[in-house]
């Protein structure tokens, strides 16, 4: 059995303090390539090419890729070791992100919500008549993640399919099946547990309320808006060149897994790859709500899941994870101390996007595995060292 539990969404420690919902910031113009910052590193930029150093030598790390910016201005940009052996990793390549891919799904069904095109509150029955429960779910608790789903990849009998297969073409049914094929953990809307599930449903969903594919729907929504122009939806392994290759032991072998099938992982037409640079203009378009107004982007940092989160018979303290003011679970992002981010994890590659409205500091942090790498999400330890350092009143990390 695989030795690290492959999610798209790392929940170790949630994340963050509810922060004021501000009027949108502009997102500065896209640049035309994703390049390292011009040297020698000095001030901040020391600091935190430091951090990152010395993080890739303790966590054994093939690569590390990292931006942080400072309002419109650029601390640092660069990337240390390899992408393969005797190819060295360049903040130019492109990587697997996730679960930004949720967020974007969220901010999508919230600006639909102001449009008058849909509500929050309307059954996800409405559109996918299908679903066991679906009368009960509603539109907020998938995107909020308290419909009582299972998630599917906590399921050992998906978990050893995934294992026997990592390049298989996994359909949304296929995983779906997973998680409703099991009673709900709880009523929905009265606990907060995350799954998979919610958001395979909430892309298929978005899909029928708008009439149109979903990756259209986020290219114009949220990848034109915020300039994020090399960012893309894949519906095969491929990933756009140059690519940032990806390692792991999660099968018990040291091995690589950059063409690992990812169609389980999310919605299909919300697949990601991207690059660093990319990565750090959509924390900071994310989080200043520059693609909301200001009561959608107040209800995307809590739509009322704090206070949400406690152990049942059927749901164990390590699933349903308590919510606070300072750590919860927002609509699609994590809050965590008043950072507004996600924190992909896929297969060997890791990442974070953060953004701190106090400060108006973004953060993006890449990692690929070296044989010896730890388990867990190093670019989110990565990230909260950079925090410490730059914003100490701020950390990133669940208290």
């Amino acid at each position: 059995m695989r030795r690290t539990r492959t999610v798209l969404l790392s929940l170790a420690g949630l994340l963050a303090a509810v922060v004021p919902a501000g009027t949108a910031t502009s997102v500065p113009t896209a640049p035309q390539g994703c390049a390292a910052s011009p040297g020698p590193a000095q001030g901040q930029a020391r600091q935190v090419l430091d951090i990152a150093e010395q993080a890739r030598r303790e966590f054994d790390l093939n690569s590390v890729i990292l931006s942080v910016a400072s309002g419109d201005k650029d601390v640092l940009t660069t990337a240390l070791g390899e992408s393969m052996t005797g190819v060295p990793a360049r903040p130019s390549m492109h990587f697997r992100t996730g679960s930004v891919g949720i967020a974007y799904m969220a901010t999508v069904l919230l600006q639909l919500v102001e449009q008058g095109r849909v509500g929050l509150d309307d059954p996800v029955s409405r559109w996918l008549p299908d679903l066991p429960h679906g009368s009960e779910i509603t539109l907020r608790m998938l995107g909020a993640s308290t419909s009582g789903l299972h998630d599917y990849v906590t399921d050992p009998k998906f978990l050893a399919a995934l294992e026997a297969a990592p390049f298989r073409e996994w359909t949304a049914n296929d995983v779906n099946a997973y998680a409703t094929s099991q009673p709900l953990l709880y009523k929905p809307g009265t606990n907060w547990s995350y799954s998979h599930a919610n958001f395979q449903l909430l892309g298929a969903a978005l899909e029928k309320i708008s009439g149109m594919p979903l990756q259209r729907l986020l290219t114009e929504r949220v990848f034109g808006p915020l300039g994020l122009n090399r960012t893309s939806n894949q519906y095969t392994p491929d990933i756009p060149a140059p690519v940032l290759h990806a390692f792991t032991s999660e099968r018990g072998k040291y091995e690589e897994s950059t063409f690992w099938n990812p169609s389980w992982t999310t919605a299909r037409g919300a697949v990601l790859t991207g690059d660093i640079c990319d990565l750090t203009r959509s924390a900071r378009g994310l989080g200043t709500g520059a693609l909301l107004s200001a009561q959608s982007f107040k209800t995307q940092l809590d739509p009322g899941t704090v206070g949400l989160g406690h152990a049942t018979a059927d749901c164990p303290a390590t699933v349903c994870l308590t919510n606070t003011p300072a750590t919860h679970f927002g609509f699609g992002v994590l809050v965590i101390n008043g950072w507004i981010l996600t924190n992909p994890s896929f297969s060997g590659y890791a990442a974070i996007q953060a953004y701190l409205p106090a400060e108006q500091i973004s953060l993006a942090v890449s990692t690929t595995k070296g044989p010896k790498s730890p388990e867990g999400n190093q670019a989110e330890k990565i990230a909260e060292r950079i925090a410490a350092a730059l914003t100490p009143a701020h950390p990133l990390k669940a208290n």
